[in-house]
């Protein structure tokens, strides 16, 4: 705290109290600065400087799409400290419910349509390399580590088998477009205005078209049943004017939530084990879930559901 007070005398902001507001699942802090009825945040990436420049970087592409992404009022890249724009304490997860969750959901389409047309320049690509990589860490932290599985060859052959057919459909989407890659409704607020304010977004890649729809409708953090889900998927395709059938279109939405989940199983369990954060225990049983009853559904993945089921 003595740097950050140091940097804050230095500022417009000398005089705002400072209180704490939130930490995440990276290593980054965020403090509220408040003084009478104006409130900023204090994002303290001090542990983690290198995704300051992504953060501003991205920042600027969404600004200029018109997407409500927090404007950045300070800078301190050297010790790894900005001033944004607070959007409040209201996340999605915070207000959705059975009643109002398809408008507040069709809402959040309309931002990822939009978000879509941001520039991916220089992005970093949803290649198969790094689509693997990912998935990898289910393997690693959740079935050896977690689970502390020893699998046999034919165990392991099946799941590269499994992930290579996952990948081979997210890829066969269309690409190179903006991909959020946290998109869910812890990282979707509603500001003071009732406007949505899109936030963690620093990660951001080049990659398939359903990504964050999956990380949308698919939440790690609450679930709504897949017929429902299904008409906003398809809602999704409507309006963005994509031209392919309800199967194809559901095919590549499911796959490339495989790929996500799987993804997450690992990543979970890594801030578990080497993190030390039981937090996102309690949230792998969702995740899990997700994963084995989409790959019960297709045959390119059935086997792969078996494994997960018989492994819990």
């Amino acid at each position: 705290m003595d740097e950050i007070n140091k940097w804050l005398k230095t500022t417009p902001y000398k005089n705002y109290n400072i209180s704490v507001a939130s930490a995440d699942a990276s290593f980054r802090k965020y403090y509220r600065l408040s003084l009478n009825e104006k409130s900023f945040l204090l994002m303290d990436s001090s542990l983690e400087k290198d995704s300051l420049a992504p953060f501003i970087d991205v920042t600027s592409r969404l600004l200029k799409v018109g997407l409500n992404a927090p404007e950045i009022l300070e800078k301190n890249v050297k010790d790894g400290f900005l001033i944004i724009e607070d959007f409040g304490n209201t996340h999605y997860l915070n207000v959705l419910n059975n009643d109002n969750f398809k408008a507040l959901y069709s809402s959040a389409i309309d931002v990822i349509i939009n978000m879509q047309k941001a520039d991916t320049k220089d992005l970093p690509l949803y290649d198969k390399a790094f689509l693997h990589f990912e998935m990898d860490l289910m393997k690693e932290w959740y079935l050896e580590k977690n689970l502390a599985l020893v699998l046999n060859e034919s165990q392991i052959e099946l799941i590269q088998m499994s992930l290579d057919a996952i990948s081979d459909v997210v890829l066969s989407q269309p690409q190179d477009v903006f991909v959020h890659r946290d998109f869910h409704s812890r990282n979707i607020m509603i500001t003071s205005q009732n406007e949505i304010g899109v936030i963690d977004y620093q990660d951001a890649m080049s990659g398939a078209i359903t990504y964050d729809l999956v990380s949308l409708l698919k939440d790690c953090y609450i679930y709504y049943e897949r017929e429902e889900i299904l008409k906003l998927v398809l809602e999704f395709r409507d309006k963005k004017g994509l031209d392919v059938n309800d199967e194809t279109f559901i095919k590549w939405f499911d796959f490339m939530g495989l790929q996500r989940h799987i993804k997450v199983l690992g990543i979970f369990s890594r801030l578990y084990l080497r993190d030390k954060k039981d937090g996102y225990l309690k949230d792998i049983p969702l995740t899990l879930k997700y994963t084995i009853d989409t790959a019960k559904l297709y045959n390119e993945t059935k086997e792969l559901a078996k494994l997960l089921e018989e492994a819990q």
